[in-house]
């Protein structure tokens, strides 16, 4: 029994590019794509080399679509509420820069939030003037109703928006997304959702956390390939996004059922296989199982856990 535990776990390490005689542990930095979907992701930059101005002057359009579709689908939401882009920081600047915050106005946020989102929020404040909160969440964390507790401690008036993890990114604790969201629109305050690690590492149905904007990266426990991310905006409040980068979609001669997508889905030239190999990445975790894969790391990394706090004293987080 353990011959055949050792040679399946030998055959998923043979599904990677990874280097054999390394023990690949950093998979939440950037990732890494399987053969399979890395060979597709070949595919499409041949495709795009063979004939650039008919595969993205006339092709991209759709293919895009297509890929956003098995997207949505495995979001449990529309496509038409869906954007690629090239990483969750991109897409979370994109937001933050969207926004109408000025003088008076605040950011509830936690003190377990990325590092290069805390700049982008405390870069803009100031500039506009607004604030910019990291609210502490005591350790450990007991339930999600200290969490919640401990948040909303930090709400005044001024409160506007909240922005918080879904999972935290130096501390790996999955925060209650769905009910902060939903009291958060009880007081009229818009939500924005950090979801980096959560795409492929948990179950997620956008419709139920109910963010008003939700960005996830597809690169890191998804397994697709680097450059490809997705931002998520509720149609009720996609009219509040800006582009970053002006292109043929403002004011476009041929617009879509969205502007949101015809705002921010063509910023120029680029390489689109990242995003249309997503579709195959999505597949590649279906046949392979990835559920049950999920559920033994999550075992792995509980007796770890608990091994290093028998050696360091410290308590889990």
């Amino acid at each position: 029994m353990e011959n055949q535990k050792t040679s399946q776990k030998s055959n998923y390490r043979s599904l990677f590019l990874l280097r054999p005689d390394v023990i690949f542990l950093n998979h939440g930095s950037f990732g890494a794509t399987p053969i399979p979907v890395f060979e597709r992701y070949q595919y499409w930059q041949r495709e795009l080399e063979r004939q650039p101005v008919e595969f993205l002057g006339r092709k991209a359009k759709d293919l895009l679509l297509q890929s956003r579709q098995i997207l949505a689908e495995y979001l449990h939401t529309q496509a038409g509420n869906l954007v690629y882009v090239t990483n969750a920081t991109t897409g979370l600047n994109i937001i933050a820069r969207s926004l109408n915050l000025y003088q008076h106005d605040e950011v509830l946020s936690t003190d377990h939030e990325y590092g290069a989102l805390d700049r982008t929020w405390r870069f803009l404040a100031q500039k506009r003037g607004f604030k910019y909160i990291n609210q502490p969440i005591n350790l450990p964390v007991e339930n999600p109703d200290q969490i919640i507790a401990d948040l909303f401690a930090g709400i005044s008036t001024r409160t506007k928006v909240i922005f918080i993890s879904h999972i935290t990114s130096p501390t790996a604790i999955i925060f209650p997304v769905e009910a902060v969201c939903r009291l958060a629109r009880q007081k009229g305050i818009l939500t924005v959702v950090d979801g980096a690690h959560a795409p492929g590492q948990i179950d997620l149905n956008l419709e139920e956390i109910g963010a008003d904007f939700y960005v996830g990266n597809l690169h890191k426990w998804l397994c697709a390939p680097k450059g490809s991310a997705f931002i998520y905006a509720r149609p009720e409040v996609q009219h509040l996004i800006e582009p970053l980068i002006v292109s043929w979609g403002w004011e476009s001669e041929t617009p879509g059922e969205s502007l949101f997508v015809d705002y921010l889905e063509w910023s120029g030239t680029r390489d689109i296989s990242a995003f249309l190999t997503v579709p195959d990445a999505i597949q590649f975790q279906r046949q392979l199982g990835w559920e049950q894969l999920r559920i033994a790391c999550h075992h792995l990394a509980s007796v770890t856990r608990q091994v290093i706090v028998q050696i360091t004293g410290e308590p889990p987080l």
